[in-house]
């Protein structure tokens, strides 16, 4: 006598891009087709670029505009269909052909799970920098934990969860979504979730080659603080990181410049509105080892 058939699950896959990197979007989206045990609905968004080239079931969807990573990924997310939502850089792969089937059984297993990023390597094998593993004290990349942050290159969370927390922070343009995305998460009574077992691969570079880098981080911390905290951690979250890139950069002032050019815009300027995380939330994440103050 037979067993029960498996249930394939289906996840909607959202490869964003600018078009500059051609041959590491074809390996990409290589590696996303070849995914085994699930129904994928995949799109390339090209920001400001019509795909083309993309193998057959694979759709482009070309935005006239570089609308900046968050909005770019919202785009393409409103675009596909499935029970899990899968988002991938351009410039990275993953290795193994079961990723995405295994990522679920995790979340199947754990539904406290709202969100799961999991370690990225270069697959050149160059060491995995430390701010990939988003903790603030122990930076094992083979340790996994809940986490209140993710790098973005690749994350999975379930449908209903995303659809939840409101998207990817568009205003941010760059820098910082990750950790809004992950408080959100961690606001619907679920946690962010760091998983070493599952690897994706992305070449190892500097947030730095971003000209706008200095600026945006500090624009957008302000900004994160501003839409997601309650008001009393405002200043202290602020303050804390203000203190830590003074100590970081003193001696840098063509950081420390931009950096609070950015600063002082982030409270000048319309963050794009503002929901606060609950205060059941704050606790959580406190009883868990990150209160929103650093």
């Amino acid at each position: 006598m037979s067993g029960p058939i498996p249930v394939t699950r289906s996840v909607g896959v959202v490869v964003l891009t600018q078009g500059t990197r051609p041959v590491e979007l074809a390996a990409g989206v290589a590696s996303v087709l070849a995914q085994r045990g699930v129904e994928l609905d995949v799109v390339v968004v090209g920001n400001g670029w019509e795909p083309s080239g993309l193998p057959s079931g694979v759709r482009g969807l070309a935005l006239a505009e570089n609308l900046g990573i968050p909005a770019g990924r919202n785009r393409g997310a409103a675009t596909v269909n499935g029970e899990f939502i899968f988002f991938l850089d351009d410039d990275a792969t993953i290795p193994s052909t079961t990723f995405l089937q295994d990522a679920i059984a995790i979340l199947d297993a754990d539904r406290s799970i709202g969100l799961l990023q999991p370690r990225l390597a270069d697959a050149t094998g160059v060491p995995t920098p430390s701010r990939w593993v988003p903790r603030t004290r122990d930076k094992d990349p083979q340790h996994s934990s809940a986490v209140f942050s993710c790098l973005e290159a690749a994350v999975l969370l379930p449908r209903r969860v995303f659809d939840a927390v409101g998207g990817w922070a568009e205003p941010f343009f760059y820098a910082h979504e990750g950790i809004e995305l992950a408080w959100r998460v961690w606001d619907q009574g679920r946690r962010a979730w760091y998983e070493a077992s599952l690897e994706a691969n992305h070449p190892v570079t500097e947030p730095t080659r971003h000209t706008a880098y200095y600026r945006l981080n500090a624009r957008n911390r302000v900004w994160l603080a501003r839409r997601n905290l309650p008001l009393p951690f405002v200043p202290l979250y602020v303050g804390s990181w203000t203190a830590i890139q003074i100590a970081r950069w003193w001696r840098k002032p063509e950081a420390l410049r931009p950096w609070f050019g950015g600063w002082r815009e982030g409270w000048r300027t319309d963050p794009g509105g503002r929901r606060p995380l609950r205060w059941r939330t704050v606790w959580r994440m406190a009883r868990a080892g990150r209160p929103p103050v650093i």
